[in-house]
């Protein structure tokens, strides 16, 4: 079942990574972008690491990120990798 978020780029759907914010037609969740950004990616940059994006969808996306921020953090937080599992020479 999809599910509309008020901001027509995104969405939520069951059958793609569990019900994650995702832009509309891709698999790309919402906390990607959220997290190229909170790297200091500006949205034009990050098109050329998503190419698949149109800037909209980014700028949605980093609105959504906006109004979901607590959650979209939580998610980010669940998701990261921690050191210890990092290969040394990754390091």
């Amino acid at each position: 079942m999809t599910t509309a978020t008020g901001h027509p780029y995104i969405v939520s759907s069951d059958d793609i990574l569990h019900g994650t914010p995702i832009v509309v037609g891709t698999r790309t969740p919402v906390r990607a972008i959220a997290e190229l950004w909170k790297f200091g990616v500006a949205p034009e940059e990050i098109l050329v690491r998503l190419p698949h994006l149109t800037l909209a969808q980014v700028f949605d996306a980093l609105s959504y990120y906006q109004d979901q921020r607590s959650t979209i953090d939580e998610d980010i937080a669940r998701q990261r990798v921690s050191d210890d599992q990092i290969h040394p020479r990754l390091r």
